[in-house]
């Protein structure tokens, strides 16, 4: 492999160990949040132990989470210098703002919660943390407009002496309208990603009735939100891919093995995309229209075809096709568990074919939001800013080997990483609140 290519396999590989933490350090401080203010609300000490047993869980996620995320930060600097010389002007900015407002705002009110339970009021003790779930959300769109503006750059000038991209609107990046779909969509997904969680851990607890009230409690109380958020992800999804058919129309071809150039397109539910002959070995169960619809809005729309774009123009077309189908097909099975979840979630006993499908649901979700991160990114290529730049222009002037080392101990160190918060959520999970036996 050369160095782009390795180049690119370190950076997908740190981003997507560091993905395993952030969704659900997006998703559970929500869901804390809530539980607190209800212990603030009620005084009752049934939801302070929730509070106090879902939060430990949220800290494990958030301590290792903060690794890996600042080794990921300095790729752009090792490996990607060429990138961050044409366009750190602006996005050096983003990165920098994300660092030093919203990293700090969740950190540091972060600790004000861990040791203030008996030094703080009730009410101020509730508003750390949900300062806390402000600072993380906040982090998170100052990382999606980053990559928004490679995505869709906007609020750019080419400075030609300097041979680099400089900001031109502040406002213009902030207001970019494909990074703001991103972030919906994404922020969203995370939280059902945490309301998974929560319902995946209650029903292993369930099926053992272990701490059975509990458990219970913390079922009936994230079922409705996981419902919500799972329909939410198919709305935001929909609007985001509206965005990428208008900016980014080869990404789409790719998302669908859409080859030709026509309108009305129908949709095809079984698809077998064939990119070296240049069309689909299997087309089949097509509802007409559709596809030019979802795209557009539009049933009679026209969609380009991949092969309206230069071969050196398009993304690679089995990866993006298959992660893309993939995603859709896991938010759809999100959507059916949700659904059974909330309307059940005041009968007697709970059916235990549907715990223990939450159960060996727990993974999934982070399968999904990786796909998503695939799709956006394999799908951008051959740009690293989209229109702009090309990846290849990007790399930093390093040799195979210099790579290939780093690459190797990233694995190692990320890979022991996330084993260890695995053991530790598992653990914990496992030994349930203060006060359990189980």
């Amino acid at each position: 492999m050369d160095v782009v290519m390795l180049s690119r396999l370190q950076f997908a590989a740190t981003v997507f160990f560091h993905f395993i933490f952030v969704p659900l350090t997006l998703g559970l401080s929500v869901l804390v949040a809530f539980m607190e203010t209800r212990y603030c609300q009620t005084g009752d000490p049934v939801w302070k132990q929730h509070t106090k047993f879902w939060g430990k869980l949220f800290l494990i996620n958030f301590t290792l989470g903060v690794v890996t995320g600042i080794t990921l930060e300095f790729q752009f600097g090792t490996n990607w210098s060429r990138y961050s010389e044409y366009v750190g002007d602006i996005f050096g900015s983003l990165l920098a703002i994300e660092a030093t407002v919203a990293f700090f705002l969740e950190s540091t009110f972060l600790a004000i919660w861990i040791f203030g339970w008996k030094k703080l009021s009730r009410k101020a003790h509730c508003a750390c943390i949900w300062l806390v779930t402000l600072g993380g959300n906040i982090s998170a769109l100052w990382i999606i407009l980053a990559n928004g503006f490679m995505q869709h750059p906007v609020g750019y000038t080419i400075n030609a002496a300097a041979n680099r991209a400089e900001l031109a609107s502040f406002q213009d990046v902030f207001t970019n309208g494909y990074a703001w779909g991103m972030y919906a969509h994404t922020v969203i997904a995370a939280w059902a990603l945490g309301g998974f969680f929560v319902l995946g851990v209650s029903s292993w607890h369930l099926l053992r009735d272990n701490q059975t009230e509990f458990f219970k409690r913390s079922f009936k109380m994230v079922a409705p939100w996981t419902f919500i958020m799972a329909l939410l992800v198919a709305f935001t999804g929909d609007i985001h891919g509206k965005d990428v058919a208008k900016t980014q129309p080869a990404k789409l071809a790719a998302m669908e093995a859409h080859w030709e150039t026509q309108k009305a397109v129908p949709f095809h539910l079984l698809v077998v995309p064939s990119t070296d002959e240049e069309k689909n070995a299997v087309e089949a169960i097509s509802i007409p229209n559709l596809m030019s619809f979802i795209a557009y809005g539009d049933p009679d729309a026209e969609i380009k075809g991949l092969k309206d774009f230069p071969k050196e123009d398009r993304p690679p077309v089995g990866p993006t096709f298959w992660t893309f189908r993939a995603m859709v097909g896991l938010g759809m099975l999100f959507l059916l568990l949700s659904a059974w979840a909330f309307f059940t979630r005041k009968n007697e006993t709970f059916n235990r074919k549907l715990l223990t499908g939450l159960v060996y649901n727990i993974p999934l979700p982070y399968l999904a939001l990786a796909f998503g991160w695939a799709v956006a990114e394999i799908g951008r290529q051959p740009w690293i800013v989209y229109g702009l730049m090309r990846t290849s222009d990007g790399v930093s002037p390093l040799q195979t080997t210099q790579v290939s080392i780093s690459f190797v101990a990233f694995i190692i160190l990320y890979t022991v990483l996330g084993i260890l918060d695995i053991y530790l959520l598992r653990k914990y999970a496992i030994r349930g609140p203060e006060g359990s036996e189980g």
